[in-house]
């Protein structure tokens, strides 16, 4: 394996930059995937039977705290990966934990706010509107799910072999991720949210 030492160490290798490009041609079929289920959650945001509309159920506060974290983690991933390119594995561990607690505590206010749904009767059984919103929150939340176990097994890694082409590569792989997720959050945010307050 050759690496060109002029290049971070996360594109150090032909394959780890073969790597990265095959993962953003992943992210572009996720993209399709969240836009899909966007694009039905606009066809279907209004036809809410006899259940609640996004405007009863909604309630900004965890909604604000839940943006606030994931933003928050999407600079601290940053800080993570600036860490991994000036050779501070310390560092970068410490930022990447500090990523997936604020990945934790997100799950833990979307696993409150679908409990308060389920309480106030908006199920995938009560209407269109329902039944998309949960699904489209729920995709995005499983996605943060698997992010945390994804990480954890990095900082493992890390912790075993530390930093190596491979290592860094996996976990910028990994920061693209995460931010790829943050995006994805700002829409749900402002379309979901916001547009379902009004």
């Amino acid at each position: 394996m050759k690496i060109d030492h002029s290049q971070p160490l996360e594109y150090s290798t032909g394959q780890n930059q073969m790597n990265i490009l095959g993962f953003w041609i992943f992210l572009g079929a996720e993209i399709m995937l969240f836009a899909t289920l966007f694009t039905s959650y606009f066809v279907y945001e209004d036809r809410i039977g006899s259940g609640p509309a996004g405007a009863e159920i909604f309630g900004i506060t965890p909604v604000l705290f839940e943006t606030f974290i994931l933003l928050t983690s999407s600079f601290t991933i940053g800080l993570a990966i600036h860490a991994m390119r000036i050779q501070r594995t310390k560092a970068m561990l410490v930022f990447l934990g500090i990523t997936l607690l604020l990945g934790a505590a997100f799950l833990g206010i979307e696993i409150y706010e679908f409990t308060h749904y389920y309480h106030v009767g908006a199920t995938l059984q009560t209407s269109a509107f329902t039944a998309i919103l949960l699904t489209t929150l729920g995709t995005h939340g499983a996605h943060v799910t698997f992010g945390l176990f994804w990480g954890l097994f990095i900082i493992l890694q890390i912790r075993k072999r530390g930093l190596t082409p491979e290592t860094a590569n996996k976990s910028f792989i990994f920061s693209l991720y995460w931010h790829f997720l943050d995006v994805v959050w700002i829409f749900i945010f402002s379309f979901v949210y916001l547009k379902g307050m009004m």
